[in-house]
């Protein structure tokens, strides 16, 4: 039997796994600078947080979830996206009433949804999204499009386009759907059955259709800036306000359309302009969620948040050129000649250097002495170890730096503290 990975799912392999721990930590760094606090929530849930969070008329929960029934014939769902489930633990777990608010946080892992794999876009893939929960000030708007975006330059990523725009309020969007409703119901026979069904139950979805995009009244559909009240444009002015006074460039357009059905005022993209990027140039998107916590039954609660794909996040640095400082070497190894008391000393001087806070390995295959040094060849060790019986007997270790092929004999007694003292002089690396 051929067993492989289900299509639409990757095996991360050692060697492209530390550039995935490298964004992982840079990000999750970050975001604890901004004061935000790591949350970790269930891979699956109850179907229905997705149906109500998400939304029913939603690419997502009409197409793209992975559904099944345990065996107390509950209906679960492996998690599409982390904002419904982030909303839910808040929510259950009675974040609202701490003294501190707004509750700031911030979560990384697989999400799963039904797509045609391509580019950037798998079955299971990893997102990392932050969320605050509990403020409607347009200041934390703006300082979560600050994180996304510095989260990007962080790496070195220059080929960034902030986009963004504004859903209004309640109000707002009301005046806007009936408008929507009369332009498209003339033409509603010439729209994808998707946006015939949406035309009625939320027909904002329609102009963010991949198939109608190029129709005629999709283009020319009326803009919510015409429909916005009073607050909604202050609303909006103020969160423009905050990133321009934090120099941050960004576009405003009035198409731009968030997928899922809770977003309301601030929506906003980060694209990539990098060449060979591909088609998807959508790199992280968000937005304010104001209603969102009431639907999982919590309290009147405003929120915002985003989430960007690590899959994404390394295609934009490849498309760049950006190259991470990941260091997939090995500091030591051990080359262990000789006798069983041998074997013995190099296994517990390898597990000292490691609980030292070394990278160090040896030899599990009784290789020769030059298949040894091969070993500590491919693995890049800045420092090879040599304990035979000649060294056992004497008390001490053959060092040798792998940079300048200097070597000396140090006493066992004191080989991890010297290591450690050249390693972190430098010597290896001169």
């Amino acid at each position: 039997m051929d067993m492989k990975a289900p299509r639409g799912t990757q095996d991360i392999l050692p060697g492209t796994s530390e550039k995935w721990q490298y964004a992982e930590k840079v990000l999750t760094d970050l975001a604890s600078k901004f004061n935000y606090k790591e949350i970790r929530v269930p891979i699956f849930e109850h179907t229905e947080l997705f149906l109500r969070g998400v939304g029913e008329t939603t690419d997502i929960v009409q197409k793209e979830m992975y559904t099944f029934k345990d065996k107390g014939d509950r209906s679960l769902t492996l998690r599409p996206e982390g904002t419904a489930s982030v909303v839910r633990a808040y929510v259950q777990n009675k974040l609202y009433g701490q003294p501190e608010q707004p509750t700031k946080l911030f979560y990384h892992g697989p999400m799963f949804r039904y797509e045609r794999p391509q580019q950037g876009r798998m079955r299971q893939f990893v997102q990392f999204g932050v969320e605050a929960l509990g403020s409607e000030d347009p200041s934390i708007d703006a300082e979560v499009i600050s994180l996304a975006m510095s989260g990007y330059q962080q790496f070195g990523l220059k080929s960034l386009k902030l986009i963004i725009n504004t859903l209004g309020d309640k109000e707002s969007r009301e005046a806007h759907r009936t408008a929507l409703i009369e332009h498209f119901t003339p033409v509603k026979d010439e729209l994808c059955s998707d946006c015939q069904n949406r035309l009625e139950k939320n027909p904002l979805r329609i102009l963010d259709c991949k198939k109608d995009r190029e129709h005629p009244k999709v283009k020319s559909a009326p803009s919510i800036h015409d429909y916005l009240n009073v607050e909604s444009k202050s609303y909006f002015d103020e969160v423009k306000a905050n990133l321009d006074a934090m120099e941050i460039p960004y576009v405003v357009d009035p198409n731009l359309v968030r997928g899922l059905d809770y977003y309301n005022h601030t929506a906003f993209e980060i694209m990539s302009d990098a060449e060979g990027f591909g088609a998807l140039t959508t790199l992280t998107g968000g937005g304010r969620y104001n209603g969102l916590v009431e639907e999982v039954g919590g309290p009147s609660t405003p929120g915002i948040g985003y989430a960007l794909s690590i899959e994404r996040l390394l295609f934009a640095l490849e498309a760049e050129g950006i190259e991470l400082p990941v260091n997939t070497g090995t500091d030591v190894y051990v080359v262990a000649l000789g006798d069983d008391a041998v074997q013995k000393e190099a296994a517990k001087l390898t597990f000292q250097l490691r609980l030292a806070g070394v990278t160090a390995d040896k030899d599990y295959l009784g290789k020769k002495m030059k298949g040894q040094f091969k070993s500590a060849d491919r693995q890049q060790a800045k420092f090879v170890v040599v304990l035979g019986e000649d060294e056992l007997e004497k008390g001490v270790i053959s060092l040798r730096n792998m940079q300048d092929g200097q070597q000396n004999e140090v006493a066992i007694k004191e080989a991890v503290e010297t290591i450690k003292q050249q390693l972190d002089g430098g010597k290896a690396d001169e």
